[in-house]
């Protein structure tokens, strides 16, 4: 249950902190932004990547254990059915086998080279996809929001971007309940940021508070869907593998856009220091 509380709670913690104190201080929510930046690329580069390779070495040993097995089967029943007389070609047939297993080694290399190199690619499939969605939410997700613009209506397109994004961030943590604290630190000044940016420009209350709880519910959906639907569940290592694409680019991006002209400052490299090692602690 906790993966499905923490990071709904992170969201609706931010929006309620931005709606009744308002804070005027920015310094601090980019201390926050980076601190929580660091966090979830730690997070992501120390336990889901690892565990997303692992899996998939797992799967091929799997694999190769079974193909062995069928070989050693295939054998017994050629010797049961074997005519005496052929004795004599044993050592030919010995030198054979030895080139085909030594082939079949080589192929085997090539065919985990081939598995791990597809992980690759839907990595880089996630960091596309963020690029797109950042499209149409104007870099939301990581915190960058023009304050200076008035929202006229709902931003529709703004909120179906942003829930797509939370939605994907969840489907990992049904195998990886630590994540949830990730993505909870990574939502919760998001949460207080947009509350702030909707206040500014003058979006009705019930609008913004509708916006925070559908967004809020986002993450847990993923979690929940990506645990009861096989079809998720067969395809996980990819699910996973674009959703640390994802979060490559987004935290990345935290980091660098946290501060004024990108430049390091003493807090910014403190928060982001304590953000790696929260992050490399959590089991």
């Amino acid at each position: 249950m906790e993966i499905y509380i923490v990071p709904f709670i992170a969201v609706i913690l931010g929006y309620l902190i931005a709606l009744v104190m308002q804070p005027k201080n920015k310094q601090v929510v980019k201390l926050l932004l980076a601190f929580s930046g660091a966090f979830l690329l730690t997070m992501t580069v120390s336990h889901l990547l690892p565990e997303v390779y692992a899996n998939e070495i797992v799967k091929v040993e799997h694999s190769h254990s079974h193909e062995h097995d069928e070989h050693i089967h295939d054998e017994n029943c050629e010797h049961s059915h074997e005519n005496p007389s052929k004795h004599i070609h044993n050592e030919e047939e010995h030198v054979h086998d030895e080139h085909c297993s030594h082939g079949s080694e080589d192929a085997h290399i090539h065919h985990d080279h081939g598995m791990m190199k597809h992980i690759g690619l839907f990595i880089m499939l996630g960091i596309i996809f963020q690029i797109v969605l950042e499209y149409f939410s104007r870099g939301a997700e990581h915190g960058h929001t023009h304050t200076h613009e008035h929202q006229k209506a709902f931003p529709l397109t703004l909120f179906i971007s942003l829930c797509i994004h939370a939605l994907f961030e969840g489907m990992p943590i049904s195998q990886h309940s630590h994540l949830a604290w990730g993505i909870a630190i990574h939502h919760f000044p998001i949460a207080i940021i947009l509350t702030l940016f909707f206040i500014q420009g003058g979006l009705n209350k019930k609008i913004i508070a509708l916006f925070m709880i559908l967004f809020a519910a986002m993450t847990p959906a993923g979690t929940y869907i990506s645990d009861v639907l096989p079809f998720l569940q067969t395809y996980y290592t990819e699910i996973s593998a674009f959703v640390i694409g994802i979060l490559f680019h987004i935290s990345s991006t935290i980091i660098f856009e946290s501060s004024e002209g990108h430049k390091f400052n003493a807090a910014k490299m403190l928060a982001i220091v304590l953000g790696i090692a929260l992050g490399y602690m959590i089991n």
